[in-house]
């Protein structure tokens, strides 16, 4: 018997388009399950645009002025768009090309930053710490949490996200404070933490499952996954203030005006993901999980905006927003576009 394979479907609460198109802005979001990096925008019709490129599992992305840092199964990209502000091409007012890539190895790559000083600085969950890439080497060690006794390609603690401030890495989540191998894993309910890399300190303890710390409006914000709440740190009481709960895994935050865009992954019925608060919290609201980009009001908490991810895709890891772009697209590597894609610099 023939079975049918599972389609993608992308929808939009009714007012997210008219919200894209007042916010003057695209957004891109990965998806290592699925292996795809999507950009969202508006055609000139006005109707939601959605384009999309395979990536062998896609995560970290930064986007910085014209460029685009995405990180892969064993390899760091950045692309570049070649479109000058005002300029379209086939009614895309963006199309990102890859330009410079960096050869890794499977660090499982998660959270990307570049500083003040434009370098690339990531989550090299693999080895426990932060990294920089190498002409040389797969990387270069930057910091690592004071528990973590050995550089080992272990995952110890999971460490997932990074947060600039000042230009500076300055904040990193990780899932416990363990130094075994894995050691993570056995304490995902209540184990998460995140560290201020300067002074080694634990800023706030005692997290489930914590990603996508970002610095912005002068608050520390991050994602509570295992608990479903997206809110900020309050650093003077070392406590978690919660703002909104959000139907879903989460992983993926990034700001514009007074709205965050968080992303939501359904359910995973693995050990790692399951029996979570999030899932008791889903069961009491009658309802599950599902896969998405929710956009939350940060003065009132409301969920004000969604747009809905069914079918093959269901689950997201981060998310980016593109400023002052309507239709976003990029060049892949699996068609002979690429080589006809040709720029010159002055």
């Amino acid at each position: 018997m023939q079975t049918t394979a599972p389609k993608l479907e992308i929808t939009a609460s009714r007012q997210f388009v008219p919200w894209l198109y007042e916010q003057h802005l695209g957004l891109v979001f990965t998806t290592y399950q699925a292996g795809k990096v999507f950009f969202i925008g508006l055609e000139t019709t006005g109707k939601l645009a959605v384009f999309e490129r395979t990536l062998d599992r896609c995560m970290g992305l930064y986007s910085n002025g014209n460029s685009l840092y995405i990180s892969t199964l064993y390899q760091l990209w950045r692309f570049e768009n070649t479109l000058a502000p005002g300029e379209t091409h086939n009614d895309h007012d963006a199309i990102y090309l890859p330009q410079i890539g960096y050869i890794t190895g499977d660090l499982d790559i998660h959270d990307i930053v570049i500083d003040n000083n434009q370098q690339i600085v990531f989550a090299n969950t693999l080895f426990s710490c932060l990294a920089t890439v190498s002409q040389t080497h797969s990387f270069i060690p930057i910091w690592q949490p004071p528990f973590i006794t050995k550089l080992a390609a272990e995952d110890r603690c999971h460490l997932n996200g990074l947060a600039l401030k000042d230009g500076k890495p300055k904040y990193v989540s990780v899932i416990s404070q363990s130094d075994v191998a894995e050691g993570w894993r056995q304490k995902r309910v209540k184990g998460g933490c995140l560290i201020d890399i300067e002074s080694n300190e634990i800023v706030l303890a005692g997290l489930s499952m914590p990603h996508s710390p970002r610095w912005y409006q002068g608050k520390l914000w991050l994602l509570n996954s295992g608990t479903g709440e997206f809110g900020y740190a309050n650093l003077e009481t070392g406590t978690f203030e919660a703002i909104a709960f959000c139907p879903g895994y989460q992983r993926g935050l990034a700001f514009h005006h007074n709205f965050a865009i968080v992303g939501i992954s359904e359910s995973r019925h693995t050990k790692t993901l399951s029996r979570l608060p999030l899932d008791d919290k889903l069961a009491a609201k009658d309802t599950t999980a599902r896969c998405g980009l929710l956009v939350i009001d940060l003065k009132t908490g409301d969920i004000v905006h969604s747009l809905n991810i069914e079918g093959v895709v269901t689950e997201l890891y981060d998310i980016a927003i593109l400023p002052k772009i309507r239709r976003p697209m990029a060049i892949g590597f699996r068609t002979d576009e690429i080589r006809r894609v040709i720029t010159i610099g002055s």
